[in-house]
């Protein structure tokens, strides 16, 4: 069934253009590429909707950087025009395949994230183990180098499949295909729309596990997938079938040293936090690099020092952690 058609003209309409303009700017005006963009900003824009119109846009090559998350990752950040377009396309295209998405897939979402997963998690332990009295298992999956494995002409297929309008197709191939990270293989980290790409991609996954598999508890967060139940033969039965969906359908392969089976007594480690029954700790790793990062914001300026401690205490206040929060408090000298 097509969802999408013939909006290509409101996407790269001057009007949407100055919209994506508006939400990509926040917090991005003391770039030194967004103030070169901004001081000719109405020029700029009417020169990209220009190439839209008489369909002359090419996106441009990449600058590429390293980040550490705490591991390290490769960005691929656009030009600023890009950039921008690829603000005017999500505006449009997120709301629309949001709403064909499970409602367990939290990854790049509006009104899902990080908490509302662990939350989600917390809540089906407890019900699985009916209060922790049975038996729950979590098995815990990673999809290997991910971003860098999405097949171009499964990503184009899986669009199609939704979209009709050959002008917005075109374009969007044109965006695809501007990066590789092997032959036909790759969506860059840098992209606002690799973020939705990623979620078009996986609820193929996502509805293979719920609907063909008939999996009660399952949700996923980016690449990373987890089942429950109170049968640990039973998800590695599951595994088996998961694994082979995703060679033969997507083109991906599971982790081999990220594959966790866990159970609700020994802590469940997702999205940031490790569950127990009972109880919600920050992970250990997070803990010692918390305290290593203000450190060095100590060294530099209290501002520097306040911004990290209130980051750190909005994380923690999502786990049993109070006396934690107490020490950060108490290095801020609050």
């Amino acid at each position: 069934m097509k969802i999408v058609v013939h909006i290509y003209q409101k996407i790269t309409s001057i009007e949407n253009l100055l919209i994506a303009w508006g939400e990509f700017v926040k917090n991005k005006k003391n770039k030194s590429d967004v103030r070169n963009f901004a001081r000719h900003l109405f020029q700029n824009i009417f020169s990209l909707h220009n190439d839209l119109s008489n369909f002359s846009y090419r996106h441009a090559s990449y600058e590429q950087f390293k980040v550490y998350d705490p591991k390290l990752r490769i960005i691929h950040k656009p030009v600023v025009r890009d950039r921008l377009l690829h603000h005017a396309i999500y505006r449009y295209l997120q709301p629309i395949f949001d709403k064909t998405f499970i409602f367990d897939s939290y990854s790049c979402r509006k009104n899902k994230g990080t908490h509302k997963a662990f939350r989600r998690l917390v809540f089906l332990t407890r019900k699985i183990s009916q209060n922790y009295t049975m038996p729950c298992w979590a098995l815990k999956c990673d999809i290997k180098k991910f971003f860098a494995s999405v097949d171009h002409e499964i990503l184009i297929k899986l669009l199609r499949n939704r979209i009709d309008d050959e002008k917005l197709m075109t374009l969007l191939e044109n965006i695809i295909c501007s990066y590789q990270a092997d032959l036909g293989m790759g969506i860059p980290l840098g992209n606002l729309t690799s973020q939705l790409f990623a979620n078009i991609y996986m609820d193929r996954l996502d509805k293979f596990v719920k609907h063909k598999l008939k999996t009660k508890h399952y949700f996923r967060y980016a690449d990373d997938f987890i089942l429950l139940g109170s049968d640990y033969s039973q998800l590695i039965g599951l595994l088996v079938k998961i694994n082979r969906f995703l060679k033969e359908n997507l083109k991906l392969k599971i982790h081999p040293d990220k594959i966790f089976l866990r159970k609700i007594q020994w802590g469940i480690d997702a999205v940031g936090y490790i569950n127990l029954p009972y109880y919600n700790l920050p992970r250990p790793r997070t803990v010692k690099r918390m305290f290593k990062k203000i450190a060095i914001a100590k060294s530099i300026s209290a501002g520097n020092l306040n911004a990290s401690v209130q980051s750190y205490l909005g994380y923690l206040k999502h786990a049993n952690a109070f006396n934690l929060s107490k020490t950060l408090k108490r290095m801020a000298g609050h």
